[in-house]
């Protein structure tokens, strides 16, 4: 069978969309991914079984980001590090002293994740082995804290200025779009309609203590005492070595945080500079992220060990052989997001950006609801490629090319922005998304539950934003449009809760 028939074509977007839906039908991922992994690569292959074999394994190395699994590792030694010492039960029962209530305990948690604004990958991990002592304490579910996590990573992240996304977003501008990278990615932060309005989602849940759907019966279930509902037996061993250990140090778990956010700001500094920056805002445009991020968690590695060691607060014994089960930690998001580097790779061999822009470029029109269909097109290629990088790689120079000159200056910043917000909205549903599965791996959630149930918190905000974009494509007025958007964000929440509450009273 000629394998030229599938390349390019609807066909290239089976692949993704099988593993999604069998994920999401048999609530379990690994073989999901690989059915849709295998599937992709007979259909690359023409349906050769021992040609697809080979392909399978040229893309898995192709694709296959080291850096960021050496990070994931080391983080993971970090984290059961933490344990042993008995930093995280300590901070626990200092926070435990200081956050009274649920309500505080979720508001820390959105606190923390909005400061680490660098890089989604550090904000999840780091936020969740921060946070998790005090939200278990207060009987969140590991559902609501990864969703927490999640909704204050890439949200926050794709309107920090000072990040790693904002350097991806600055490098997919064409040289010759009237104006720069960095302007551009300014201009966009106030039409990110999914970023704002899911951050704002996340205050309206957590202070009026509003939860619905699969959210709800997981929080029923944590006031119960059963933080996971399900899915949490891989965590059960670290959980209680951190039970049996009170014998550690608050300082034992803030000092390595401390070190680890401020060396990775420094060195995503210097990187830059050593990539020729000019100042501080263009370093982090050209910083190398994951080496930084690397070095950073090498240093904190480090200086656990002068830390720990000398107070013989864990012997040189235990200290090593953190970074097996730090590595045993984060073997399920190792394992998913090799999967999932491996699914897009197949999708690319099989054309599916080259499939995308066909689609857009024929079809797109210059009018008011553009910004709106663009918004809807993102959430479906993040979704189905799990990447928001890659979405943004596709689509960023299609619309600026789209609205080429000033005089669609305006259009052009607002189709920018529905591109960026439909691609964190289509990756944070999607259960191939590296940040969903990071977001899982920081609060120790089953990966299916934190998908499922994250699911149908962001439908409702990006319900809400195809509207705003309407009204944007209208009034070109970016202060009015995130007013009516937020007004109507808060209206359907209301109007949900008061719906919710009076089924309630009458059940």
């Amino acid at each position: 069978m000629d394998s030229a028939m599938f390349i390019g074509t609807w066909w290239s977007l089976v692949p993704p969309l099988l593993a999604i839906i069998l994920a999401l039908i048999t609530k379990e991922v690994y073989s999901s991914l690989f059915i849709g992994i295998a599937v992709g690569a007979l259909l690359y292959t023409g349906f050769q079984p021992w040609e697809a074999f080979n392909a399978l394994f040229t893309i898995m190395k192709e694709n296959m980001n080291l850096n960021i699994l050496i990070f994931l590792v080391l983080l993971g030694m970090i984290v059961t590090l933490m344990a042993k010492s008995g930093g995280s039960a300590a901070y626990g029962e200092w926070a435990g002293s200081k956050i009274k209530t649920k309500r505080a305990a979720q508001l820390a948690t959105t606190g923390l994740g909005v400061l680490i604004f660098i890089d989604d990958y550090f904000n999840c991990l780091t936020v969740g082995s921060v946070m998790r002592p005090v939200t278990d304490r207060h009987q969140v579910s590991r559902a609501k804290l990864a969703y927490i996590i999640d909704a204050t990573a890439a949200p926050v992240c794709i309107i920090a200025p000072i990040s790693s996304w904002a350097a991806a977003v600055n490098s997919y501008v064409p040289a010759d779009a009237g104006i720069t990278g960095f302007q551009l990615f300014l201009r966009t932060i106030p039409y990110n309609l999914y970023a704002l309005l899911t951050l704002a989602m996340v205050l309206y849940i957590i202070v009026m203590q509003f939860d619905f759907g699969l959210m709800k019966e997981h929080e029923k279930n944590a006031a119960k005492g059963d933080l996971f509902t399900s899915g949490g037996e891989e965590f059960s061993k670290l959980e209680e070595e951190e039970e049996g250990i009170v014998s550690g140090k608050v300082r034992d778990l803030v000092l390595p945080v401390l070190l680890l956010i401020v060396a990775a700001i420094g060195t995503m500094i210097y990187t830059g500079f050593l990539n020729g920056a000019t100042g501080v805002v263009d370093a982090f445009a050209n910083c190398d992220a994951e080496i930084s991020l690397i070095f950073a968690t090498f240093m904190t590695i480090v200086f656990m060990m002068l830390l720990y060691l000398p107070r013989k607060v864990i012997t040189f014994k235990e200290f090593m052989e953190g970074f097996v089960e730090g590595f045993r930690l984060m073997i399920p998001a190792v394992s998913i997001l090799i999967f999932a580097w491996t699914l897009k790779g197949v999708g690319d061999a099989l054309g599916i950006a080259d499939f995308v822009r066909a689609v857009v470029g024929s079809n797109a029109f210059a009018s008011v609801i553009l910004p709106a269909i663009i918004f809807l097109i993102a959430i479906f290629l993040a979704f189905s490629t799990g990447t928001s990088w890659g979405t943004f790689a596709i689509l960023v120079p299609i619309v600026v090319a789209m609205f080429g000159g000033a005089a669609n200056l305006e259009m052009m910043i607002i189709s920018v922005s529905a591109v960026l917000a439909g691609a964190v909205c289509g990756d944070h549903v999607s259960p191939i998304s590296d940040t969903t599965i990071m977001s899982s791996a920081g609060a120790q959630s089953n990966h299916i539950n934190h998908v499922s149930t994250q699911m149908q918190y962001a439908v409702v905000v990006a319900a809400v934003c195809v509207v705003g974009y309407i009204i944007a494509g209208i009034t070109k007025i970016w202060w009015l449009t995130l007013v009516l958007s937020l007004a109507l964000l808060l209206a359907v929440l209301t109007v949900m809760r008061k719906m919710l509450d009076k089924k309630e009273n009458q059940e």
